[in-house]
C-alpha cells in the first residue's frame, strides 16, 4: 500500500519536473490491441550512439544492399537467359520445320528434273556428235585444239528410231557352228579398245579375213577415226595386242577421203566410197594406191538414204564367204535397201536384190553366207537382228536374235567370216562378238 503510493508520488514529481521532455501515447498494435507507450529525452545526452553498429555496420549494410541488387540482376538476366533460349529454339524448331517443308519440295523438283533430264539425254544419244572444224588432228587422230563447231561434218538423225516388229522365236535345227548357215545366236559383246578424243566417236575397224600376206599378214589390225571434215588416216597395227596398247605400226594416208563408217578390208585392200560421191575405191594396202574406182549406179549418198542414226552412211560395203556386197538404196527403190554383189578387183556390179526393208529404219546391216542381216537399234542396250534376206532363194523374213549394244551408240559392224565374228565401233568403242550359224 505504502509502497504503491510511493512510486505515484515519484511519478507526479518526475512528471512535472520533465514535463516538457516526456510524452505518453496510447494506440493499437497490428493486431488491433491497445498498447500505452511513452518517451523521454535524455538529460545527458543530445544524440545516441547508431543502433546499427556504427560505420562498418553501415558498410556492411551498403555491400548487402549492393550484393543484393546484383544478386538481383544475376538472378534476372538468367531468367531473361532462359525464356529468350525457349523463344530462339521455338523460333529454331520452326525455321527447320520450314526448310524441310522447302527441302522436300526441291526434292521433289529434283527428281522431276533428273526425269527429264534422263529422257533428254537418250534423245541426245540419238544424235551424231558434230566434228569441230579446223582442229588440227595428230598421227593417232586426236585433236589437239578446238575451235568452231561444224554443222556440216555429220548429218543430224533425219529418222526417228523405228523397229521392224519381230515373231515369235522359232527353234533351229543346228547342224553345226563353224560352216556358212542361217544365224542363230550373237554372244555378249567384248570390248578390244576405246578410241580417244572426239574423232573416235565414231569409227570403222576391221581385220581382212583372206590376206594376202604381203605385206599385211591375217593378224592386222585396221582402224579409221570416221569423224572428221576430211578424213584420210588409216591406222595399221601388227596385232590386236598392239591395237591395245595404241601402238599402229604404220598409219597410211589416202589419197581422197572416206565418206563415214562403210568401208571394209578385203584380199589386200580397202574398199571405201569417196566422200560426197557414189564412186566407190579400191585402195592397194601394198602398193598404197588407188586400183580401181566405180560409181555404183544410182545409189543415194551424202544423207539421202542412211542407217537410221545418219551420219552419212547411205552406202555400207561387207564381205562375207561369198565376196564383196554394197548395201545402199536408190530413188527406185524409194529408200529400201538394195543389196548388190561387186566384182572385188573392178567394183562391177554383178547382180543386185531389192528388199522390203527400209533403209533408214534400221540401225545397221551385216551380210553372212549370202544373207543380208538388219540391226533394229543402234542406241537400245538390248534390241535384236530382226529382219535377213536370203540371196539364194530371194525370200525375206523377220528374226528375233538378241543384239546387245553395250556402250549405246553403235555405228558400224561388219562379219569376218575367217574369225567367225561380228567388228562393231559402238560409242568409242571397238567390240567384237562371237556368232553362230545354223544348218541350211
Amino acid at each position: 500500500m505504502w509502497v504503491r503510493l510511493a512510486l505515484l508520488l515519484c511519478w507526479l514529481v518526475l512528471g512535472s519536473q520533465g514535463q516538457d521532455r516526456a510524452s505518453f501515447r496510447k494506440s493499437n498494435d497490428r493486431s488491433g490491441r491497445c498498447q500505452y507507450s511513452f518517451t523521454v529525452d535524455s538529460p545527458v545526452e543530445s544524440s545516441c550512439p547508431s543502433l546499427t553498429g556504427g560505420p562498418e555496420a553501415e558498410n556492411l549494410s551498403a555491400r548487402l544492399t549492393l550484393l543484393e541488387a546484383v544478386v538481383s540482376r544475376v538472378l534476372g538476366v538468367e531468367v531473361v537467359t532462359d525464356v529468350a533460349k525457349e523463344a530462339t529454339d521455338v523460333q529454331e524448331t520452326r525455321r527447320l520445320i520450314q526448310d524441310k517443308e522447302r527441302l522436300n519440295k526441291q526434292v521433289q523438283e529434283l527428281r522431276r528434273l533428273v526425269e527429264e533430264l534422263t529422257m533428254e539425254t537418250e534423245k541426245l544419244r540419238d544424235r551424231p556428235c558434230p566434228l569441230v572444224q579446223g582442229d588440227p588432228i595428230d598421227g593417232f587422230g586426236v585433236i589437239r585444239g578446238s575451235g568452231s563447231v561444224s554443222t556440216a561434218t555429220f548429218q543430224e538423225l533425219k529418222a526417228e528410231l523405228s523397229e521392224l516388229p519381230a515373231p515369235a522365236k522359232v527353234q533351229e535345227n543346228i547342224q553345226n557352228s563353224t560352216g556358212c548357215g542361217e544365224l542363230i545366236s550373237i554372244g555378249e559383246p567384248k570390248t578390244i579398245q576405246k578410241a580417244d578424243g572426239i574423232t573416235g566417236k565414231y569409227g570403222l575397224w576391221f581385220q581382212d579375213p583372206e590376206a594376202t600376206g604381203q605385206p599385211y599378214g591375217p593378224d592386222a589390225v585396221w582402224r579409221i577415226n570416221a569423224v572428221g571434215v576430211d578424213v584420210k588416216q588409216l591406222y595399221a597395227y601388227e596385232n590386236l595386242e598392239q591395237l591395245r596398247r595404241g601402238l599402229p605400226m604404220k598409219v597410211l594416208v589416202l589419197p581422197e577421203s572416206v565418206e563415214s563408217t562403210g568401208a571394209t578390208v578385203y584380199r589386200g585392200s580397202l574398199y571405201y566410197q569417196r566422200s560426197r560421191s557414189p564412186t566407190l575405191l579400191r585402195f592397194d594396202l601394198g602398193s598404197e594406191k588407188i586400183v580401181a574406182r566405180r560409181t555404183l549406179p544410182q545409189a543415194g549418198f551424202h544423207g539421202k538414204h542412211p542407217y537410221s542414226w545418219g551420219g552419212y552412211t547411205d552406202i555400207d560395203l561387207a564381205v562375207d564367204e561369198q565376196g564383196l556386197w554394197a548395201i545402199y538404196s536408190t530413188d527406185k527403190a524409194r529408200g529400201a535397201i538394195v543389196l548388190s554383189q561387186l566384182d572385188p578387183k573392178t567394183l562391177e556390179v554383178i547382180r543386185s536384190w531389192e528388199t522390203n526393208v527400209r533403209k533408214n529404219k534400221v540401225a545397221n546391216a551385216f551380210v553372212i553366207c549370202g544373207r543380208l542381216y538388219t540391226v533394229a537399234s543402234y542406241s537400245a542396250n538390248t534390241t535384236t537382228v530382226n529382219y535377213t534376206f536370203d540371196t539364194a532363194s530371194g525370200k525375206s523374213k523377220m528374226l528375233d536374235v538378241p543384239f546387245r549394244n553395250r556402250y549405246r551408240y553403235n555405228s558400224m559392224i561388219d562379219y569376218n567370216h575367217a574369225k567367225k565374228k561380228l567388228y562393231a565401233w559402238d560409242n568409242f568403242h571397238m567390240v567384237t562378238y562371237d556368232v553362230m550359224l545354223g544348218g541350211l
